[in-house]
C-alpha cells in the first residue's frame, strides 16, 4: 500500500535531514536533489520508452543501489552520474555535487554509511506507478524539499526559491488562460531553481515555452533538473548575470517574450559592475549605481513584446524612493506601462524579512491606461514557523480582485493617474497614500461615560450584522435617549439571545443548505475518481463553485468559506484522492499495519490496536477512520463504551472524594498516607497491619475507612477493566467490519460521512465565529458604558462614608 503524499514528503525530508550532519543546508540540497533526479529519470526510463532522457548502462539509480556498503561508493557514484550526464548533455548540470568529497561527506566508513543510507531512502520511492499524478507526486516531493532547504539555508542563501504561494499569484495575475498557446513564451531573467517559471507555465492548458537565466552555477543546475523533472526537457535556461551579460540577445538586441516573471535579488549594490552594453534598457533613466531594483524592472520591460505582460517582485522602496528612481517611475507611469501594484505581507521570502510588492507591467493598451490598480494584501497571511505564508483564500482574493479590477474599501482601488501625478503625491506609488487598510479607531464616548447608554454610532458600525438579522438589533437594544441605546438583555445573556433568534437559525441553516447543494452537485464527480483524475483540476472546479455559491451570502465572506475547503483539501482530502486514484476505493480503505521504518524516520501512530503487550497488532486506516465505521455500524456498541466510561469516571471520582474527605492530618486515613498520597497498595498494607496478628494497633474506625477505600479502589479497577474489554471488543468488531465493506459502502463513508460532513461543519464554524465576534463586541460596549461617572462617584462616596465611620469607631478623627 502506498504512503500518503504528506507522509511520503515528511519522511523523505526527515530521512535526508538526518544524514546531513553538520553540512550547510545550501550545499546539502545539491546532493539530495541530484539523487532525486537520478531516481526519477531511472524510473521513468523503465516505464516510458519515449522518454527524452537516456539512462545508459552503468548510469542509473539501480547502479547506485548496487554500491550500498561499497568502500568506494563516493567515487563510483560520481562515475554513475558522469555517465548519465554525458549521455544527455547534462555535464555541469547534474554532476556539480561531488559525492567523493570527504570534507562534506566524511572519510572512509562515515562516507560509506552516509551515502548508503541516502541511497536507501530514495530506493524505496517508486515514481513509475503514479499514473496521471506521477509528475505531481515527483514535483511535489521536489517542491517540499526545496522549501525546507530554503528555510534551513537562512537569509543569505535562501533566494534560490520563491514560495509557491507567491509564484501562483504572479502566474495568475498575468492573465494566462485557456486560449494561451504552448508556443507562447515566458521568461525569467533571475530564475533561481525555476519554480516560478514552472508555476507560470502550468497556468496554460498545454504549458508554455520556457526561457530563463541564472548566474549562480549550482542554482542554474537545480533549475535544469527541475525543468526535466516537470517534463520541460526542451527548456532554454542559460547561465550568466542578466544585467551585465544577458544571454538572449539575437542581433545585439534583447529578445522579447509574451510573458515575464521575476523575483530578482533586492536592492543589489553591484548590479552595474562590468556593464558594457545597456541594450537600450535605460532609455527612461539610469538606475542608481548602488541599487539595481529598477535595472531589473527596466530589463524586463525591454524584454516584453509590444503586447507583453510581466509580474515582478520588488521591495516597497521602488514605489516611493526619489531622485533617479523617481524619474524612471514617472516615465513608466506616464507611458501607462504599470498596470497594477500589489502589496504583500512581510516575511514571506527566504532571502529577506522585509515586505515586498508585485509590479504588474502590461504593454498592451498602455497608451490608453489612465490609472493604476492597487491592492493592499499585507494583512492576509498565516504564520508558518518563523515565516509567513499566503493562504489559499489570500491567493484567490488577490487574483479575483485584480483580474476583475474590483474596488474594495481598505483593500483595493483603481487610482487615477491624475491623482498619482498630482502635487500631493508627485508620482509616489506608496500604497498607504491611496488605501488606508488600518482598522477604524475604537472611540470612547465621554457623553456615554457621564450619562450612560451605548452610542448608536457604535451599533451602526455593526450594520452588516443588522442587515443579515434585521430584527436582532431591536431584540438586543432599547432606546435610551437620542443617539444612545441600552441593552435590553443582560450582558451574559447576549450570546444565547443571538443563537436563539429565528434569523440566526435561518442564516445557519441556509449556509449548511448551500454546502449540501454544492456537494450534491459534485458528488458524482467525486464518486467517479479514477486513475485519470487530475486532482488540481478537480479541486479548482469544486472550490471555485463553492466560492461562487457564497459570493452573495449576507455577512459570510466567501473567501473564508473557500479557505475551509482548501485547508481540508491540503490536510486530508488530497491524500484521500491520491489513495483512491492509485489503489481504488476498496484497496485504499483496507487497514494496514503501521510502518516502523528507522531508515526513513517514519513511525506512525496507529488508528486501531488489537490485543495488548507484545502480541498486539497495530493498524492504520488511511481513508476511512474507525470513528466513521463505528458511528454508522456500531452506534450501540459505542454507546455502551461511553456509558462504561461514565461509570468508571464516577468510581474514580468516588475514590478522590473519599480520600479528600478523610486524608486530612487528623483524618481516618492519615496513617495510610505516604508523601501526601494514598494508593490502593498503601491502604491494603495499612489494613493488613490492623488485623489481630498485625504488628500495629489501628483504630476500628480507621479499619472501616480503609476497607471502604479498598472497596472503592476495587470498584474503580473493575469499572476500568469493563471499559477496556468493551473497547477491545468494539475495536475488534470494527477491524473485522472493514473486511465486509463493499465499494458503495466505502464511498458513502468517505463522500458523505467524511468529506461532506467535515466541510459542512467547518463552514458552520465560520458562521458561528461571526456570532462570537458580534457577541464579543456587544459585551465590550455593554461593559464599557455599564457604569456612568455618576455611578462611580456615588459608589466612591459610599466607600468614603464607610471608611470615615470605621475611623470614628476607632476614635480616630479625620
Amino acid at each position: 500500500m502506498a504512503l500518503k503524499k504528506s507522509d511520503l514528503y515528511r519522511s523523505l525530508w526527515r530521512s535526508c535531514d538526518e544524514q546531513r550532519g553538520g553540512m550547510d543546508a545550501g550545499q546539502y540540497k545539491d546532493y539530495v536533489l541530484t539523487l532525486l533526479f537520478v531516481k526519477y529519470v531511472t524510473d521513468k526510463a523503465k516505464s516510458d520508452p519515449h522518454s527524452l532522457i537516456d539512462v545508459p548502462a552503468g548510469g542509473s539509480f539501480d547502479d547506485m543501489v548496487a554500491l550500498k556498503g561499497d568502500k568506494e561508493i563516493g567515487k563510483k557514484t560520481n562515475d554513475i552520474i558522469r555517465r548519465l550526464a554525458e549521455a544527455n548533455g547534462l555535464e555541469k548540470v547534474i554532476d556539480l555535487a561531488d559525492f567523493n568529497d570527504e570534507e562534506k561527506l566524511g572519510e572512509g566508513k562515515d562516507m560509506q554509511d552516509r551515502l548508503s543510507k541516502l541511497v536507501t531512502i530514495f530506493a524505496d520511492l517508486d515514481f513509475r506507478g503514479s499514473r496521471a499524478e506521477g509528475d505531481d507526486l515527483l514535483g511535489g516531493a521536489y517542491e517540499y524539499l526545496m522549501r525546507h532547504f530554503a528555510t534551513e539555508s537562512g537569509r543569505s542563501k535562501g533566494q534560490f526559491y520563491t514560495p509557491a504561494e507567491v509564484s501562483r499569484v504572479l502566474a495568475k495575475v498575468l492573465g494566462i488562460g485557456a486560449d494561451t498557446r504552448q508556443d507562447h513564451t515566458v521568461y525569467d531573467p533571475t530564475c533561481g531553481s525555476g519554480s516560478l517559471l514552472l508555476t507560470v507555465a502550468d497556468e496554460a492548458p498545454r504549458g508554455l515555452t520556457v526561457y530563463g537565466q541564472e548566474k549562480d552555477n549550482a542554482t542554474w543546475a537545480l533549475a535544469q533538473m527541475n525543468m526535466i523533472l516537470h517534463g520541460y526537457e526542451d527548456r532554454d535556461i542559460r547561465k550568466g548575470d542578466t544585467l551585465t551579460s544577458p544571454q538572449f540577445t539575437p542581433g545585439a538586441q534583447l529578445r522579447t517574450f509574451d510573458f515575464a516573471v521575476a523575483n530578482p535579488p533586492f536592492s543589489t549594490e553591484s548590479w552595474s559592475n562590468g556593464l558594457e552594453n545597456d541594450y537600450g534598457r535605460f532609455e527612461f533613466g539610469r538606475p542608481p549605481q548602488k541599487n539595481g531594483d529598477y535595472a531589473f524592472l527596466l530589463h524586463i520591460l525591454t524584454s516584453l513584446k509590444d503586447n507583453g505582460r510581466a509580474a515582478v517582485i520588488l521591495p516597497h522602496g521602488v514605489l516611493f524612493r526619489g531622485h533617479a528612481e523617481a524619474a524612471i517611475r514617472r516615465e513608466l507611469l506616464d507611458r501607462g506601462y504599470i498596470k497594477g501594484v500589489i502589496g504583500l505581507p512581510a516575511n514571506l521570502f527566504y532571502g529577506t524579512g522585509i515586505p515586498a510588492c508585485v509590479i504588474v507591467l502590461d504593454k498592451e493598451d498602455a497608451k490608453t491606461r489612465t490609472g493604476v490598480f492597487m491592492i493592499d494584501a499585507s494583512q492576509g497571511f498565516m504564520k508558518d514557523g518563523n515565516k509567513h505564508r499566503l493562504r489559499s483564500q489570500d491567493i484567490h482574493k488577490i487574483v479575483d480582485v485584480f483580474t476583475k479590477q474590483t474596488e474594495i474599501e481598505r483593500y483595493a482601488r483603481m487610482v487615477p493617474l491624475q491623482e498619482i501625478a498630482g502635487p500631493n503625491n508627485d508620482y509616489n506609488l506608496n500604497i498607504p497614500r491611496y488605501i488606508d487598510s488600518s482598522e477604524p479607531e475604537d472611540i470612547q464616548d465621554l457623553h456615554a461615560h457621564v450619562h450612560g447608554g451605548i452610542p448608536d454610532r457604535d451599533l451602526d458600525a455593526l450594520s452588516r450584522y443588522w442587515e443579515a438579522f434585521p430584527s436582532l438589533r431591536a431584540t438586543l437594544f432599547r432606546p435610551n435617549r437620542p443617539g444612545y441605546s441600552d441593552l435590553a438583555v443582560g450582558v451574559a445573556e447576549v450570546q444565547q439571545a443571538v443563537l436563539d433568534s429565528e434569523e440566526f437559525q435561518k442564516f445557519a441553516a441556509e449556509a449548511r443548505g448551500r454546502v449540501d447543494d454544492w456537494f450534491a452537485a459534485h458528488r458524482p464527480a467525486l464518486r467517479a475518481l479514477d486513475p485519470d483524475t487530475v486532482p488540481k483540476d478537480l479541486i479548482a472546479g469544486i472550490s471555485d463553485d463553492l466560492l461562487a455559491r457564497f459570493r452573495n451570502t449576507p455577512l459570510l465572506d466567501e473567501y473564508d468559506v473557500y479557505e475551509q475547503l482548501m485547508t481540508y483539501w491540503h490536510d486530508v482530502m488530497h491524500d484521500d484522492v491520491f489513495l483512491v486514484m492509485n489503489e481504488g476505493w476498496c484497496q485504499a480503505a483496507k487497514p494496514r499495519r503501521t510502518i516502523e521504518d528507522k531508515e526513513r524516520k517514519l513511525s506512525e501512530t496507529p488508528d486501531l490496536v488489537i490485543g495488548s503487550g507484545r502480541g498486539a497488532t497495530k493498524h492504520k486506516t488511511d481513508l476511512v477512520p474507525p470513528a466513521l465505521v463505528v458511528a454508522r455500524y456500531f452506534a450501540d456498541g459505542q454507546a455502551k463504551v461511553d456509558a462504561l466510561h461514565a461509570a468508571a469516571a464516577d468510581t474514580s471520582r468516588a475514590v478522590e472524594e473519599y480520600i479528600e474527605e478523610h486524608a486530612t492530618e487528623d483524618g481516618l486515613l492519615a496513617g495510610a498516607m505516604d508523601d501526601g498520597k494514598i494508593t490502593k497498595a498503601l491502604a491494603a498494607a495499612r489494613l493488613k497491619a490492623a488485623r489481630p496478628e498485625g504488628p500495629a494497633e489501628v483504630d476500628a474506625q480507621e479499619v472501616r475507612a480503609l476497607r471502604h477505600l479498598v472497596r472503592l479502589y476495587d470498584e474503580e479497577a473493575g469499572a476500568k477493566k469493563a471499559v477496556r474489554e468493551a473497547q477491545a471488543a468494539l475495536d475488534l468488531a470494527t477491524l473485522r467490519k472493514y473486511g465486509d465493506l463493499d465499494e458503495p459502502e466505502i464511498r458513502q463513508l468517505v463522500l458523505d460521512d467524511k468529506w461532506h460532513a467535515t466541510i459542512a461543519d467547518r463552514v458552520a464554524g465560520v458562521a458561528d465565529s461571526l456570532t462570537f465576534t458580534l457577541v464579543g463586541r456587544i459585551r465590550q460596549l455593554g461593559e464599557r458604558y455599564a457604569e456612568t461617572v455618576g455611578d462611580i462617584t456615588t459608589e466612591l462616596e459610599q466607600w468614603e462614608a464607610k471608611v470615615a465611620g470605621h475611623l470614628a469607631a476607632m476614635g480616630i478623627g479625620r
